[in-house]
């Protein structure tokens, strides 16, 4: 029996639990795509299958649904692979690790994927069911959304009738989402020399920031690891002599960093002492944040005295300036929604090579305007230090459609069934209704989903709860489109 087994609804939750043993990391869905495919020949579906990895399956509709409007059901395979910095999960072998704590569902010291593999479990309990009333179901699931949504832009749109989309890639149950945010994807790269440098290692490693997606959850001013490792060395730069060996850490460009490590040839004999200084700033560091980062640690240690290979003098002192001053975090609230974000940028990974270090960015923005000019600032600091940016992808913010067939169906089926009123927003999180609205400009998309909490972290949660509430209410708005 599985983990989940004991769970309802069961037809959701063994589905959840077979994906979960599918390794589907972003960049690496050959497995969770031939799962998709056996899945529907399993079930006598139609299917097709793009050279990208997409599937889309199509489902007749039930007894007096046959002739109704067709419904999207879309979601995504990839899941973004966090762990804790001690785990040696591996992401493309391994399955997920998963445990039941209270109302909620984790995996053992990694991501749990539920960003978005309910989304899949979703569709498909609907098109293994015999029992559940809808329209045709044409679902539609995509790889790679988690860097880049290589997959939606690879789709080909014309496969699709429907015009209704309901995106299962929302985290927080009664939010509907009707629009979004668009972004780059981008590395800051700056280019450095190395030489010997003769001193005695320290490793600075800061530790246990809660972290997040950098687009829910950027607002709430989590710490960046990046950015206090940036201050620290600022600080220390300014009373020791030393070069930097190193700095590496992150997961990926949309994740708010839990963690990052320099290392330092420190001259002169002043390791020790600048160990205690790092010491007095992880106190300081730490008072900042009120209590609201409780498992934060940094510490400095002490190695070998040696000639290492590290950065020189220049290098040293313009990747310490670029991480420590760069723009990162929310830089404008919206002036028509209050508090919503309107643009952001997160430095989600720092990592260091033989030639350059490179600094990975996730830049959103809903209007295009204030995208750019972000976009501007880092080439300004790109400027100062001689280095350049790498655009590795993009895709475009998802407007509002006034007039919706779909929101209101939805908005009156959750009222009735809650005595509630939804939330309706427009996300500051990518999501990949801009580009599949681009492909196929008649379409209307609503986003939504259970509760999640610290999704893209080894910390995420699904509410069992919310998944069962959820899939009624799924039930009911698919029941309501005849």
């Amino acid at each position: 029996m599985g983990v989940l087994s004991s769970l309802e609804p069961r037809e959701v939750f063994e589905h959840f639990e077979a994906l979960s043993m599918v390794p589907r990391r972003t960049f690496r869905n050959e497995k969770i795509s031939d799962f998709c495919v056996e899945f529907a020949k399993k079930h006598n579906l139609w299917y097709h299958r793009d050279e990208a990895g997409n599937v889309i399956i199509k489902k007749p509709g039930t007894a007096g649904y046959e002739d109704s409007e067709p419904v999207i059901m879309q979601g995504h395979m990839d899941m973004v692979a966090a762990k804790t910095v001690d785990s040696d999960h591996d992401f493309d072998n391994d399955p997920l690790e998963l445990f039941i704590e209270g109302d909620y569902i984790g995996a053992r010291d990694t991501t749990l994927g539920g960003d978005d593999g309910f989304a899949l479990a979703y569709a498909m309990a609907v098109l293994s069911s015999t029992d559940i009333p809808h329209p045709p179901i044409e679902a539609v699931f995509t790889v790679d959304e988690e860097i880049g949504m290589g997959g939606a832009s690879a789709l080909d749109a014309s496969l699709l009738e429907g015009k209704m989309l309901m995106n299962l890639d929302g985290e927080a149950e009664g939010e509907f989402i009707v629009g979004c945010a668009g972004a780059y994807i981008c590395d800051v790269v700056i280019p450095v020399k190395k030489e010997a440098f003769e001193g005695t290692s320290v490793t600075i490693k800061i530790r246990g920031l809660l972290g997040g997606h950098s687009g829910n959850e950027i607002q709430h001013q989590r710490g960046n690891a990046h950015k206090l490792m940036g201050r620290i060395l600022y600080n220390l730069k300014s009373e020791y002599d030393f070069r930097l060996i190193s700095i590496d850490g992150g997961s990926g460009a949309n994740v708010i960093t839990q963690y990052s490590t320099a290392v330092l040839s420190v001259a002169d004999g002043d390791a020790e002492a600048l160990a205690s200084r790092v010491d007095a700033l992880e106190r300081i560091i730490y008072d900042e944040f009120f209590g609201q980062e409780p498992g934060l640690t940094i510490t400095a240690e002490t190695g070998e005295t040696d000639a290492f290979g590290a950065l020189d003098k220049l290098s040293t002192d313009r990747v310490i300036s670029y991480v420590y001053g760069s723009p990162d975090g929310v830089q404008t609230y919206d002036r028509t929604i209050a508090g919503n974000v309107e643009s952001s940028l997160n430095a989600g990974v720092v990592a260091t090579g033989e030639k350059d270090v490179r600094v990975s960015y996730q830049v959103r923005g809903s209007v295009k305007s204030k995208l750019d000019e972000m976009m501007d600032r880092l080439q300004l600091w790109c400027d100062m230090v001689e280095g350049y940016i790498d655009i590795t992808g993009s895709y475009p913010a998802w407007a509002y459609k006034p007039d919706s067939k779909l929101r209101p169906i939805m908005i009156n089926t959750y009222r009735r069934m809650y005595d509630a009123e939804p939330t309706v927003v427009n996300a500051h999180s990518g999501l990949e209704g801009g580009i599949l609205m681009g492909k196929k400009p008649d379409l209307d998309i609503v986003c939504f989903g259970p509760n999640l909490k610290d999704v893209h972290t080894a910390d995420e949660r699904m509410q069992i709860s919310s998944v069962a509430r959820t899939w009624d209410f799924i039930k009911a708005v698919l029941a309501a489109l005849h």
